[in-house]
């Protein structure tokens, strides 16, 4: 019943232990779970961790889990509308079809670990490697932000009702630095490149509308390059030269 909501509930008691042991909860941690669902996982949270704030849209699983854990506090709502509370560490099994988006709204906030369950091939889009058949703007996008890793893969049977891909659990550890770009044109770029992810990135450009002056300031080596060959450093070069900063970053 809740498949409409994009929730499948991970019940594998095994599996929810190993999500606690990598986020390496204290008392001293106050936790973001969004989409408790079922509260599986609260429960190992809640063991580990001093607080824990659970944001679930649907609000008869919300008003099944309030009240139930002495240090667990339930927003209703959408995660991706209501005001985050404070937090150091966000560890969740996400509804699938907000993956991206709820993932780049937490990214805008500062906590030092996140621990989260995606579709594996979401996962494996966040993690790959330039040149490959998966590196793409979502790559990119999370990279310029944070550190991705994937820690294990989740088979289909370790949740109820079972999804129709494989999952995995993701690390995200944020940058301590980031790349001084302007991160709006950061993704208007990306966005941009990989649109036409078949053009060298010259063309690409052009069509984007990029200006001939800027297009001077790039790389020649760069520009001769499709984006999926382009690493994070590329990317921030070409955007410094669209907003006319001095690049630092190799080819």
């Amino acid at each position: 019943m809740m498949k409409k909501k994009g929730q499948h509930f991970l019940v594998d008691r095994r599996i929810l232990e190993r999500i606690g042991d990598y986020a390496d909860l204290t008392e001293q941690d106050h936790v973001l779970e969004v989409g408790p669902g079922t509260g599986n996982l609260t429960e190992v949270l809640s063991a580990r961790a001093g607080y824990v704030t659970a944001i679930e849209v649907d609000p008869r699983l919300a008003l099944d889990l309030e009240g139930r854990l002495p240090n667990v506090s339930v927003v209703r709502g959408d995660a991706l509308r209501v005001p985050l509370p404070e937090y150091n560490k966000i560890v969740s099994n996400l509804p699938y079809q907000i993956s991206s988006k709820v993932t780049f709204r937490l990214l805008e906030r500062p906590f030092k670990l996140a621990v989260l369950m995606y579709q594996l091939e979401f996962a494996q889009r966040m993690v790959a490697l330039p040149g490959t058949k998966d590196y793409g703007r979502l790559t990119l996008n999370v990279a310029l932000r944070a550190e991705a890793e994937i820690l294990e893969r989740v088979p289909r049977g370790a949740f109820r009702p079972p999804p129709k891909v494989m999952s995995a659990i993701v690390r995200l550890k944020p940058r301590e630095v980031r790349l001084p770009v302007d991160e709006n044109i950061f993704d208007n770029l990306t966005r941009g490149l990989f649109t036409q992810r078949r053009k060298k990135v010259k063309k690409s450009l052009a069509m984007m509308k990029v200006s001939s002056e800027a297009i001077s300031r790039m790389d020649p080596v760069l520009l001769e390059k499709r984006p999926q060959e382009l690493s994070l450093e590329n990317v921030a070069g070409l955007v410094e030269a669209i907003t006319g900063t001095t690049s630092t970053t190799p080819s």
